[in-house]
């Protein structure tokens, strides 16, 4: 009996784009039941000391490289690079955490990202943000009421701990019970290991 996967993605994070837009259809394939839960990965990161791509030109470009290469494989059409670092990185994913909360968090989190590695639209602000609520049918004034009140910052914070607490130092991140598997390289290893319990 395959076991839930948890999926702990922080809008922000570069290589999480590729396992946002191919982790609904990997997933039903498996027969696996996935929980997509926003955490703010820049926290964990600074707290971690782990800056690895600003002021690193070299670096950055192998990564921007290298997400078009996979992006091919798997027939995903990106126009990179895409802006990075992200500005409101937090305010995303503030927004992405009503929208898990309420139900439409995973086609706000798509949308934010298609529109971020296709047109250069910017998660967290104007035009992005609204265009990416709009395709999930939500009201903007709303629900970045809602993301910009004190409880919900709390929350990401809540969530934000968790993550740390189960061993999750990055994003994307997929945790089944008590392994951890980090990267969107590891997504069909996850996916393997709450389907069998194995890799494999």
């Amino acid at each position: 009996m395959a076991r839930a996967l948890d999926f702990w993605v922080s809008i922000g994070s570069t290589y999480s784009c590729l396992s946002v837009m191919r982790l609904d259809a990997l997933a039903r394939r498996a027969g696996v039941a996935v929980t997509w839960r926003p955490f703010d990965v820049r926290r964990i990161m600074l707290a971690q000391n782990n800056i690895p791509f600003r002021d690193k030109p070299v670096k950055a470009a192998y990564m921007w490289r290298d997400i078009e290469r996979r992006a091919q494989r798997y027939g995903l059409r990106l126009r990179l690079p895409a802006p990075y670092p992200l500005a409101d990185l937090t305010f995303a994913n503030q927004v992405a955490l009503v929208g898990c909360t309420e139900g439409w968090g995973a086609g706000y989190i798509r949308a934010a990202y298609d529109l971020w590695f296709t047109e250069g639209r910017e998660p967290g602000q104007e035009p992005g943000l609204g265009r990416a609520l709009a395709y999930v049918g939500q009201a903007a004034g709303r629900v970045l009421e809602i993301a910009r009140s004190p409880e919900t910052a709390a929350r990401l914070e809540a969530e934000t701990d968790h993550a740390m607490a189960l061993g999750v130092f990055g994003a994307p991140s997929f945790v089944v019970g008590d392994e951890v598997f980090w990267g969107d390289d590891r997504l069909e290893d996850a996916l393997d290991w709450a389907r069998d319990g194995k890799l494999g």
